[in-house]
């Protein structure tokens, strides 16, 4: 604890005074630019891979980024969507895995987390991600396996995404974009899903 409110103390003194017109004008209103759907690990921070500044990301964290699709389970991620879609009007939703996820390793191998009753029941969101991988991938394993379950996974939530009635609406009107990525924690490479071409592809090489 000593770090973190040392590390506060900078932030009043330095960073704060700083950027003292930023925050001002943060605490009138918010306008984000995007929707972010990460997940808790404590190796992702979206404002760092993203180089943004508060007020720019709204940001949505849970164990293995997944998005319950609309109706299986109200709760604070349903909830989150509604709100930033709803009232904050934000344009674009980023829906960010990662590497080593240990959400995904769970769902590979659903023992680990036999003593973890509210963990088991969360992954039920996954529960299609596991059908995919189960039907379509059996001839992968390790870490090949692991990452086409990560980008599967991530596939999957955005499709999850569509069953949310504002988020489906605003997709009809042309109003509102969803994108998949898939961060590497030991390379720091990004991945972004090509709805175009069904795949991933370098976020560097990415077209919109």
């Amino acid at each position: 604890m000593k770090t973190l409110i040392e590390g506060f103390k900078k932030f009043q003194s330095e960073v704060f005074s700083a950027k003292r017109e930023l925050f001002t004008r943060l605490a009138r209103d918010q306008h984000p630019r995007a929707l972010f759907i990460t997940c808790s690990d404590s190796r992702i921070d979206p404002s760092m891979l993203t180089q943004t500044d508060p007020g720019e990301l709204f940001i949505l964290r849970n164990a293995g980024n997944l998005v319950p699709p609309y109706g299986s389970q109200i709760g604070g991620t349903t909830a989150t969507i509604e709100y930033a879609i709803g009232v904050l009007g934000v344009r674009n939703v980023i829906l960010c895995g990662h590497t080593d996820c240990g959400v995904v390793k769970a769902i590979l191998e659903p023992d680990k987390v036999a003593d973890l009753p509210s963990v088991k029941e969360w992954l039920l969101q996954a529960e299609a991600t596991r059908r995919v991988i189960k039907e379509n991938y059996s001839h992968l394993k390790g870490e090949e396996l692991l990452i086409a379950t990560i980008q599967e996974n991530v596939r999957m939530q955005l499709t999850h995404l569509w069953t949310h009635p504002l988020v489906a609406s605003k997709l009809r009107s042309g109003s509102i974009e969803l994108h998949g990525w898939v961060y590497s924690i030991h390379t720091g490479h990004m991945w972004a899903y090509d709805h175009k071409e069904d795949r991933f592809v370098s976020l560097l090489e990415f077209q919109s």
